[in-house]
Order: structure tokens, then C-alpha cells, then sequence
């Protein structure tokens, strides 16, 4: 049902077999200023046509007719299951009559003795009718809603479950994978060490080898040697896999510094030669982060130009929010300021269009013969950026070097 005050034009149903009386109804409501239109009806046939095809807003009755009544037209509409207000308009019902319709559901009752009424109980009928649609319509509202979230709840529940069950089968990945770790550091890296060892005892005490034996020997060794290596590298990259250590604000001039002075023979062999600007403090995991450094140290070092003094630069700045959005960087949902930490070097370099890729396991710009190594190491240091909910980003340039920039969100890891 529409507001009433905002039907144009009323529909009222008047069930009266008395023409005067009708017209009386009529012109009373019309003098009134009412905006309604009217249709008048006298048999139970008629009343119910007009119900299907006249659609009234309320329905005027008389009491009692020659062939029908007002309580018979009633429960024509509640059996209809149809809420119209229905007002009885008598001078022949009697009050206790009036009092036992109402509280069948009879919407009220005027006399005909005092019709001047009947507008005032109009207007309550149909505000009241559409207060009550309204409270209906946001009943049935509460009950969609609540019906929705049962079934939010219920799948809520069902993710929750889920995610217990994978948090379990997490549990038992990462100790299949400590166990594998056990195994690399131990069962599959001494086979290797007596391979290398038997190698050595050979070529010392095998006198009659010919040139192209030893040669062989070296060749085995070489490669036992490469196995051993990209066995620990794997076990790296499984170690930082596992993101189970405490933040802390660390000073990484004393991981630098740290890390330089277990490479100090291969930096003073490259004449190595580091700039360091002053360093902000961050919330990060200390031992990953060492990792981290010590990968890109030794990268650079690897891929220094030959006759060329090696520079490295690093430093670190904190870039506020705004700023860090100019940078249109991809998966940088947080909204927050970032840690910006800088690695730059003066070395081979590579073509921008690696600059995407270097990241990935095993992905090798240069041949073994040129360039030692798994390919793993870049791969270990976007890891430890992952583990850090950070973004790590290369800028490379063939014979310019390479600068690595990562961004490290501070509220994030603040918050560890």
C-alpha cells in the first residue's frame, strides 16, 4: 500500500444497499476536501468482483443489508488474507456489536448519527494500514537479513574450519620440510663430501693416472661441488621460507659491517669500495635480513667488472604515504608510509627487460662457465621481502650495474 499521503486519489469501497445513505457518505467526504474516488456495491457478488478489479484503499460498510452484512464482507477479506482497513458505518449496530467486531479485526466503527467523524477515522485507518505495511515490510527486511547472516555465519564457520584444517596441514608440510632439511644438511651432503675426499686421495696418490683421468677427477669434483653448493642454497631458501622469528629494530650498519667482514677477502680482491648514507632503523627480522645483505653483497661481487673498482651504495630513507603512491608500484594495497631500502652497484649489470625476472629460482642471466652459482640467491632475497609484506624492485643496465630498491611497509611491521 502507498503512503496515504501520497495517494492521489483515495479508492473507497462503500458496501450500501440505502442510496441516500451512500450519497450522504459521498457528499460528506467530498465537502471535507478528501480526494478519493468511490465505488458503491450492495450484494456479496458485486463486493467481491470489486475486490479483484477495483483494488480499494479502505471499505465503508453499512451493518446489515437485505442479502449480506457487514461481518460476512469481512471475512470475505480474511479469508482473502487481504489487510484493507474496514470501517462499519451504522445507526442500528449497537455499541456491544461494534465492540465485538473490532475485536474480530474490524478496523472501527462510526454512527450515522455522528458522520461527521467518519474523515478523521479515515485518515487513522490508512496511516495506521501502512504503519503496519511498513513494519511488516521491515520485519520480513530483518528476517532476509537475518536469514543472511545464518548462512554468512554458517560459511564463516566452514572457512574457519577449512583454514584450521589447512593450518594443520601447514603444521605437517613444515615439519616434512624440517625433516627434509635433516636430510639435505646431513644424508645427502656427506655422500658428496666422501666423493670429494676419495677425488683428493686419487689425485695424490694415483701416480700412473693419465692427464685426461685427473682431468675427469677434476671434472667430478667441480660438479660435486656445485651439488654441495646448490644443496645449501635450497636449504636456504627453505629456512626463510618459514617466517617464524620475532621482529625487531635492528641497525643494519651492524649487519653491513657484519656481513663485509666475512667477505672481506673476495671485497679487497675486487677493490670493493662501499658508500654508506645514513641508515634508518626498521622493524625487521634480523637474521633474514643479514641473509638478504649478504646475497646482495656477494651478487655484486660476482658480477663486478673486471679491472674496474667495484662501488657499492646503500642507504635508506622512510617515504610518506603520499610519496610512496607516486610510485605506482604494483601490490602495494597498504595505506601507510614505507621503509625505502636502496642497494646500488657499478657492475656487468643486465638488460632492462630481466629486470622482472631475475627473481625467480634457478633464473640464470649468464652461463655456469662465465658466472659460478644456483641461481637461487636473488630468489632468497625477494622471499625475505615477501616474508616482510614488502615489494623488492630491480633497475638494471647492461656494463651500468644494478639498483635494488625495496619497500618495506612501516605500520605493518610495527605492528609485529
Amino acid at each position: 500500500m502507498i503512503p496515504y499521503q501520497m495517494i492521489k486519489d483515495i479508492r473507497i469501497l462503500i458496501l450500501e444497499d440505502n442510496t441516500a445513505d451512500a450519497d450522504l457518505i459521498v457528499r460528506h467526504l467530498t465537502k471535507s476536501g478528501m480526494s478519493f474516488v468511490s465505488k458503491i456495491v450492495e450484494s456479496r457478488k458485486v463486493f467481491e468482483d470489486a475486490i479483484d478489479t477495483f483494488f480499494p484503499d479502505i471499505i465503508l460498510s453499512d451493518y446489515s443489508l437485505p442479502s449480506f452484512d457487514a461481518f460476512s464482507a469481512f471475512k470475505i477479506l480474511k479469508n482473502k488474507n487481504i489487510s484493507i482497513p474496514f470501517i462499519i458505518i451504522s445507526g442500528t449496530i449497537g455499541e456491544e456489536n461494534a465492540v465485538m467486531l473490532i475485536k474480530e479485526g474490524v478496523t472501527d466503527y462510526v454512527s450515522k448519527n455522528n458522520i461527521s467523524s467518519l474523515l478523521q477515522k479515515i485518515n487513522r485507518a490508512l496511516k495506521e494500514a501502512c504503519d503496519l505495511i511498513e513494519k511488516e515490510d521491515l520485519i520480513k527486511k530483518l528476517k532476509t537479513q537475518t536469514a543472511a547472516l545464518l548462512l554468512a555465519n554458517k560459511e564463516l564457520e566452514f572457512q574457519n574450519a577449512e583454514k584450521e584444517k589447512k593450518a594443520i596441514e601447514l603444521m605437517n608440510v613444515n615439519k616434512e620440510l624440517l625433516a627434509f632439511n635433516f636430510i639435505s644438511s646431513h644424508d645427502l651432503q656427506e655422500p658428496l663430501r666422501k666423493i670429494q675426499t676419495f677425488i683428493s686421495i686419487i689425485i695424490d696418490k694415483e701416480k700412473t693416472m693419465t692427464k685426461a683421468g685427473k682431468n675427469n677427477l677434476e671434472r667430478i669434483n667441480v660438479a660435486a661441488t656445485r651439488m654441495r653448493q646448490l644443496i645449501e642454497d635450497l636449504l636456504d631458501f627453505s629456512r626463510v621460507s618459514i617466517a617464524d622469528h620475532p621482529y625487531e629494530m635492528s641497525d643494519l650498519l651492524d649487519i653491513i659491517e657484519d656481513v663485509k667482514s666475512e667477505l672481506s677477502d673476495t671485497i679487497d680482491q675486487k677493490k670493493g669500495f662501499f658508500k654508506i648514507n645514513g641508515l634508518v632503523p626498521v622493524h625487521i627480522i634480523p637474521f633474514q635480513f643479514r641473509q638478504l645483505i649478504y646475497n646482495l653483497i656477494s651478487n655484486s661481487l660476482k658480477f663486478s667488472i673486471p679491472g674496474i673498482k667495484l662501488d657499492i651504495t646503500i642507504q635508506s630513507i622512510i617515504l610518506k604515504h603520499n610519496e610512496f603512491r607516486l610510485l605506482n608500484l604494483p601490490n602495494s594495497p597498504q595505506i601507510c608510509d614505507y621503509w625505502n631500502f636502496s642497494f646500488k652497484d657499478n657492475g656487468i649489470g643486465f638488460e632492462a627487460e630481466y629486470n622482472h625476472i631475475i627473481f625467480i629460482i634457478f633464473q640464470r642471466l649468464h652461463h655456469l662457465e662465465q658466472y659460478s652459482g644456483t641461481g637461487i640467491g636473488l630468489a632468497i632475497v625477494k622471499k625475505i621481502v615477501d616474508n616482510h609484506n614488502g615489494i623488492i624492485v630491480a633497475d638494471g643496465s647492461l656494463n651500468n650495474g644494478v639498483t635494488f630498491n625495496i619497500y618495506i611497509p612501516i605500520i605493518e611491521n610495527s605492528a609485529n
